[in-house]
């Protein structure tokens, strides 16, 4: 990858910082200056280690604050950005959409614009979420040119910096890519989302609820392969264009809960089929999209990505590093 300085936004949350990680590990000399608000989904210590290096560094500023991008854009000279900061939880998207509003919309405005009047020529990648899409029904899949169709306040604020990504790459010429993602699990995700917290739950002999049926279905994705598609993407993606990423790689909710569930008794030593026991129905969500699926043809054919991980390997090491870790990251 040829680039001497980047720039990865909500670089000390989940997927930012497995990035940050993977793109330091594989280009040691490349520079790179993560940008984070450090809310309640990132944390210095999701860095810990590569702060301490030449090559890392963190400023810790909202990207909605055009002051701060400003004057950040203006006493550096980046290659690309990586743009993964965001609001990303959809139950609280539901209880309080402003901030949504202000980081997803407002804050990928600030950096296009800055990116606009930058001189030197910077890759803006755009990380955005296959919850743009709407719902699918029991058969097919999302592709590039799908109609948007946001059901979520979270999903409806990434469907317009989308919008806005693609006009400024029309408008103003700037050198944009776009991808979108299905489901991540991995190390550092924040637990309020479904793996950790039924990890979590587990843990402590608690019940865990499960929204309406349990059936509703999800593509997941290892964060690391992720992250490879993200630089793949970078690197060659052609600009103006929008990449697709999923691991075909489909289970319902229940599926999955029941796989954590048996792999929590194996770890923890528990008798069979202890943790499926405390697994409870509760009411479904508002506007909860029934499934999600990828179809990751064209970042296959273009790029040559493929996801690497084998997905039970990867549960099994997720599952193992949340019952080391979250105490000591998270005191919980």
């Amino acid at each position: 990858m040829d680039a001497s300085h980047l720039m990865v936004t909500g670089g000390a949350g989940f997927i930012g910082a497995n990035l940050v990680r993977w793109l330091h590990r594989r280009h040691p000399r490349t520079r790179i200056t993560v940008v984070d608000k450090l809310t309640y989904a990132g944390h210095r210590r999701y860095l810990q280690g590569l702060l301490d290096t030449d090559e890392v560094d963190l400023v810790v500023a909202d990207i909605a604050d055009r002051e701060a991008m400003e004057r950040l854009f203006s006493r550096s000279a980046f290659d690309g950005v990586f743009h993964l900061a965001a609001e990303s939880h959809v139950d609280r998207s539901i209880d309080g959409p402003e901030a949504f509003i202000q980081t997803n919309i407002r804050g990928t405005f600030v950096l296009l614009e800055c990116l606009r009047q930058q001189s030197e020529d910077c890759r803006f990648l755009h990380v955005s979420t296959d919850e743009v899409y709407g719902s699918l029904g029991e058969h097919g899949a999302f592709c590039e040119t799908t109609a948007y169709d946001p059901s979520s306040p979270y999903s409806a604020s990434k469907a317009a910096s989308d919008h806005l990504v693609c006009a400024y790459h029309r408008t103003f010429g700037v050198d944009a890519v776009i991808t979108n993602c299905s489901n991540n699990f991995g190390p550092y995700q924040y637990p309020e989302k479904l793996i950790p917290v039924v990890i979590r739950t587990l843990r402590d002999g608690q019940q865990v609820p499960v929204y309406g049926d349990g059936g509703h279905v999800r593509d997941w994705l290892f964060v690391d392969d992720h992250c490879l598609a993200l630089e793949q993407v970078f690197r060659s993606g052609q600009s103006g264009r929008c990449y697709n990423i999923g691991a075909d790689n489909e289970w319902t909710n229940l599926q999955l809960v029941y796989a954590i569930c048996d792999r929590v008794d194996a770890i923890l030593k528990r008798p069979d089929g202890y943790s499926r026991d405390q697994v409870t129905f509760v009411a479904d969500r508002p506007g909860h999209d029934r499934r999600y699926a990828i179809d990751a043809g064209r970042i296959r054919r273009e790029l040559g990505w493929r996801p690497r991980v084998d997905f039970e390997a990867a549960l099994d090491r997720t599952v193992r590093w949340y019952l080391e870790y979250m105490t000591r990251i998270w005191g919980i």
